[in-house]
């Protein structure tokens, strides 16, 4: 198993060597921040890449800076080209947005992280303190990739995936009402969980209009309940359940419930995960009668 260190010179050596070659004009990668932990960094210039670093507490899902890179800088010119870390989780997000050709595969370098698990809120109980979302996964290497960096390490089983559904599924429906109305009722209407979302990239919104009919800008609990309710609809067959959404809700609702509950409905229904590979989602299909798209 590689350690942090090893890893983190990898990523040092792969981000120069194709900064300084011109394939690409940034790394996305993370950096020490101000507060002594992890956070996103864009580095333009190789002699920078000694600000790039890995370990436990690089949780965030950096493929959601992509469509930050979609669109060419200046009149007249190409998009850029660049290159982006991913964990597995992170990679089905690659994924997903290939298939809705939200991004061009030629012009994403792909530097894949062999990973055990991420810091986070999970069982403190467990050693170490994983994510919930990595104590779920049963991925530790990227499902695609340019290079891989790493070794996969050997860990045990993931658990179930959806058993903490359970306890909600076996509310009766009244009380469950009740808990989702109290979960939406703390909502702030921030909007973190959306912005950190990489599915989630319509130019405006339409949770956010002050016109809409039936939905708008307000924060009574009826317009959050629609918010949460419809973003979780608009990502059913979609979300790579990276779980950021929940990661950064400064309110600390159970996001993950809702997105976790319909990926499983898909499964179910379709055989399907999102990510797994390049494919869009069986729900954006009507099948007729032979099995084709109509």
């Amino acid at each position: 198993m590689s350690t942090s260190e090893e890893i983190t010179r990898e990523i040092r050596a792969q981000a120069r060597e194709l900064l300084e070659s011109g394939q690409v004009s940034c790394i996305i990668g993370y950096e020490v921040g101000s507060r002594g932990r992890a956070r996103p960094a864009f580095v333009h210039d190789a002699d920078d890449v000694e600000r790039l670093i890995w370990g436990p507490d690089c949780v965030h899902n950096l493929t959601v800076y992509l469509h930050d890179f979609k669109k060419p800088r200046k009149r007249g010119e190409e998009p850029p080209h660049v290159a982006v870390v991913v964990k597995p989780c992170d990679s089905r997000a690659i994924n997903v947005l290939l298939a809705e050709q939200q991004i061009e595969r030629e012009r994403v370098f792909i530097i894949g992280v062999a990973c055990e698990g991420v810091q986070g809120r999970g069982d403190p109980s467990r050693s170490p303190n994983l994510a919930a979302r990595c104590i779920r996964c049963g991925d530790r290497v990227p499902v695609v990739y340019d290079v891989l960096l790493g070794e996969p390490p050997e860990v045990p089983p993931a658990e179930d995936d959806y058993a903490d559904l359970a306890r909600i599924g076996e509310m009766p429906p009244a009380e469950r009402l009740a808990f989702w109305l109290h979960q939406f009722d703390r909502c702030i209407r921030c909007y973190a969980c959306r912005q950190v979302c990489p599915g989630c990239y319509c130019t405006t919104c339409m949770f956010e209009r002050d016109d809409g009919l039936w939905v708008d800008i307000g924060i009574e609990v009826p317009q959050k309940y629609m918010f949460h309710l419809g973003r979780a609809l608009h990502l059913a067959g979609r979300c790579a359940e990276c779980n950021e959404c929940e990661r950064v809700c400064p309110m600390g609702l159970p996001l993950s419930l809702l997105n976790r509950r319909l990926a499983r409905e898909v499964e179910t229904l379709f055989g399907y995960r999102a990510g797994r590979e390049v494919a869009l989602s069986p729900l954006l299909f009507e099948l007729g009668e032979e099995g084709s798209p109509i």
